[in-house]
């Protein structure tokens, strides 16, 4: 099957405005996943019930990604979970929005209270830690839209089992072996304690996401997976 959508070139254009992240991320659900339908998203109602209740206005990029994919939970809650607008909640610091949680309770994510009227605010990540006063907002993507195609990107390779698998102990080659063979993909670098090594690849209708030697894979088909099983040496969870 020959790829329909531009992957890098999306990205490159996501990255200079929302629009062309909504138009990576429609064009991404297209190729990669399902097309995005119109009732895929929560309505105005919801978000203004969230609004009322929490006694703020959301983003326009919040507001937006949760009209357009709110309820595609293939595109957003595959592992971690975005919250539905009637479970968004203000930090218990009094700091931030909360939108996203860690599948685990590891970490959430959020946009703080004090940038709430940009358009597209950056979005911010807290740890759980076990000494709460250590606890701190830290940057996490510099724009929530851009934060979306992260998102979309990061809970498409968890699903589904026949399309997706992990290398969780790769040959000594493996390295050398993916940055000879895929094309290293347009993503800031996470700027977080614990994701700087974070690398994304795309190849022959294979999306990677190399994480300190290893490897979350998402295939647009299955000999496309099976190839990239071949071509990558080491132990595979699913093959």
């Amino acid at each position: 099957m020959t790829q329909t959508f531009d992957v890098r070139q999306g990205l490159e254009d996501a990255r200079a405005n929302r629009e062309a992240a909504w138009r990576f991320v429609r064009g991404f659900a297209q190729a990669w996943v399902e097309p995005l339908t119109d009732g895929d998203g929560f309505t105005e109602e919801d978000l203004a019930a969230a609004e009322e209740r929490l006694g703020v206005r959301l983003p326009t990029a919040l507001g937006e990604m949760y009209r357009l994919l709110g309820r595609r939970q293939d595109l957003t809650s595959n592992h971690d979970q975005l919250l539905h607008p009637d479970q968004l909640y203000i930090d218990t610091h009094g700091q931030a929005l909360v939108f996203k949680e860690e599948n685990q309770g590891a970490c959430c994510w959020g946009v703080l209270l004090t940038d709430l009227d940009q358009a597209d605010p950056g979005v911010h990540v807290l740890a759980d830690l076990a000494d709460r006063h250590a606890q701190r907002w830290e940057p996490w993507m510099e724009r929530l839209s851009w934060g979306a195609v992260e998102m979309v990107l990061a809970e498409s390779l968890h699903a589904p089992q026949h399309l997706s698998d992990f290398l969780y102990e790769p040959d000594p080659e493996y390295t050398q072996i993916l940055e000879e063979n895929c094309e290293q993909l347009p993503f800031p670098a996470y700027p977080t304690s614990g994701h700087e090594g974070i690398r994304w690849f795309l190849g022959a209708d294979v999306l990677l996401r190399d994480e300190d030697g290893c490897a979350h894979v998402r295939a647009r088909t299955e000999n496309a997976l099976d190839a990239v099983r071949a071509l990558l040496p080491g132990d595979w969870l699913n093959g």
